[in-house]
């Protein structure tokens, strides 16, 4: 169409007025330096969130059952169940409480969680994060074991091989209301996990169920049942359908459930990023229109000769409306492939280090995603075509006669 090739034309051919092409180039390179950015910062948020959710997910499980006490059926029928459901790979019971864990005269209050051998087959959780000894937490020959986290550990001067002593609440409580010195019982260290994240380093200790619901005298009743997926997008799915089975009265959550404020929080920080960066593209669409406004007035009499060649109104408003979406184009396209550029770098060569002493990994993080490439390409189209709207419709307005006249 002939629109197209007058707008380019346009693009190309040097004005009479050179403010009005500085002002074209400063608008295209604004654009770009946005677009680069939006991309840059979108794929390190991308980063940070595949971060954490890793660090958790390799931990938790991806639908966690809690408040068993309330369910009136057999807890057994329960997680046969689950266990037939399409998409779950692993289910079983854990039962979790306070205790007082004790090392000559060192002692710490942590939480003991115990895990059935189902969960203990698997290879997530704290299973695939030991990073001294083994994973043994069987009840062998009257000896109870128990895995500490690593910080917990250095606190109580245990190593692998060691034996702490354990005491509870109830345990506290009983030798209250006996007028005895509270009994702790042993448990050998049989290994020590680290998951880089201090919820769990710091304040978890695991040990077999049947050892834990005797600790934590709670008899044969569990805390709640863990189930693994074999996708961890199927949760929402899933989810559902264990609330059916189990009831209403049980507390259904996935992966996201159990760390919602934590992906809030980050949710928020990446929109608030989104759009003050947004806004540096918003600045350069003013520019595209100041520079369409001063470039249809530099034309009005191209636009008057083109009428009177027989152009419509139509015409003219596409025209101006090409020129201006096409500089957006260019600065936009250009931006994308500056934005990833910068993100392959970052992934080939690692020119932003971070000190792993201080971070738990060594570089910045980065993850690219088309949909973020989609997302700001849309964004960048969008202002720039409402930037080129209105000197468009200027255009329109030119009268002929007065412009022929004066020339």
């Amino acid at each position: 169409m002939f629109e197209f090739f007058i707008a380019r034309r346009y693009i190309k051919s040097k004005h009479k007025v050179n403010f009005i092409t500085i002002i074209t180039l400063l608008s295209s390179l604004g654009v770009m330096i946005g677009v680069a950015a939006l991309i840059v910062m979108l794929s390190v948020f991308n980063g940070f969130g595949s971060l954490v959710t890793k660090l958790l997910v390799e931990f938790d499980p991806h639908i966690r059952v809690s408040n068993l006490n309330q369910f009136e059926g057999d807890k057994s029928v329960l997680i046969e169940e689950i266990n037939k459901l399409n998409r779950v790979e692993s289910a079983g019971f854990y039962a979790e409480g306070k205790i007082i864990a004790l090392n000559n005269k060192s002692y710490e209050i942590i939480n003991l969680k115990g895990i059935d051998e189902n969960l203990q087959t698997t290879d997530w959780g704290v299973k695939s994060k030991i990073i001294s000894g083994e994973f043994d937490v069987q009840y062998d020959n009257g000896i109870d074991k128990i895995i500490l986290g690593l910080p917990i550990a250095l606190r109580l001067s245990a190593r692998v091989g060691d034996t702490i002593f354990v005491s509870s609440a109830a345990s506290i409580e009983r030798s209250i209301l006996s007028l005895s010195i509270p009994q702790a019982r042993p448990y050998l260290v049989t290994g020590l996990f680290e998951a880089k994240n201090k919820e769990y380093d710091y304040n978890f200790a695991f040990t077999s169920l049947p050892s834990a619901q005797l600790m934590l005298a709670l008899k044969n009743s569990v805390t709640g049942i863990e189930i693994r997926l074999d996708n961890i997008s199927s949760s929402e799915k899933v989810k559902p359908v264990i609330q059916a089975i189990s009831g209403e009265q049980i507390t259904v959550n996935t992966w996201y459930d159990l760390h919602k404020d934590l992906y809030n929080v980050m949710l928020i920080e990446r929109w608030g990023a989104y759009l003050l960066l947004a806004l540096i593209i918003a600045v350069a669409t003013f520019n595209i229109l100041g520079s369409l406004t001063m470039s249809v007035i530099e034309k009005k009499k191209d636009i008057a000769l083109l009428r009177s060649m027989g152009a419509t109104k139509k015409s003219i408003l596409r025209i101006f409306m090409f020129e201006g979406i096409l500089i957006g184009l260019i600065g936009t396209a250009t931006g994308m492939l500056i934005g990833y550029f910068i993100c392959w770098l970052q992934l080939t060569y690692n020119f932003y280090p971070l000190d792993p002493t201080k971070y738990i990994i060594n570089s910045l993080p980065v993850v690219l995603k088309w949909s973020d490439f989609f997302a700001v390409g849309f964004a960048a189209f969008f202002l720039t075509f409402l930037a080129s709207l209105y000197p468009a419709k200027k255009a329109v307005k030119v009268s002929i006669t007065e412009a022929i006249k004066w020339e």
